[in-house]
């Protein structure tokens, strides 16, 4: 029979994880590869993974029953372990925070397309947030969907209205790296400072 002080050394003894904790740790690892499938080719590669994981990782994108995927997501878990994991976070962490960008610019080129229908004055908002902008064109955009909008939805072409919603989205694209440029102009001053 065991002493109670002779149990409380053994388990001074031990400095590893406990099974729990690096049970969690693998519950990451196969999140973190579940993230890494949903990224497309041209992320992974410049991640310079070894050629197992990669394969591992093409290969689980082709399976499609759910416990040969699970198994699949069990192995690429088993697979990170030994490569670092922060810059395979940090790559879907960019990838996330790109496609929320995107879409945060649709939604931008949305609502300046419905300003722009619904009122007079935000034409001349447009233009002066947009110089160099083909103002003929962006007018004859604007009138070609209001009349559009006007009609009986029967007789709607909608061809203006996506037209002019493909203006604006290439307008926001043109105009946004220069202010993407000058926000980071204005951090670097900042830190100089």
């Amino acid at each position: 029979m065991r002493t109670q002080e002779e149990n409380t050394t053994e388990d001074d003894d031990f400095d590893g994880p406990s099974k729990s904790q690096l049970k969690r740790e693998m519950t990451e690892l196969q999140k973190l590869g579940k993230e890494l499938m949903t990224l497309p080719a041209s992320r992974i590669a410049p991640l310079n993974l070894p050629e197992i994981l990669a394969d591992a990782l093409k290969d689980a994108k082709k399976i499609t029953a759910h416990e040969g995927l699970r198994r699949q997501m069990q192995y690429i878990g088993k697979l990170m372990r030994r490569v670092d994991p922060e810059p395979l976070r940090q790559a879907v962490a960019d990838f996330k925070l790109g496609f929320a960008k995107d879409s945060l610019a649709l939604h931008q080129s949305e609502r300046w397309r419905e300003r722009l229908l619904a009122e007079d004055a935000a034409l001349q908002d447009f233009i002066q947030e947009h110089a160099g902008i083909d103002v003929q064109q962006l007018r004859s955009l604007v009138r070609a969907a209001r009349k559009d909008a006007a009609l009986a939805p029967e007789q709607r072409s909608g061809r203006a209205y996506r037209d002019l919603f493909q203006f604006i989205k290439t307008e926001e694209l043109r105009i946004a790296p220069k202010t993407d440029m000058a926000e980071a102009a204005d951090e670097d001053e900042d830190a100089d400072e």
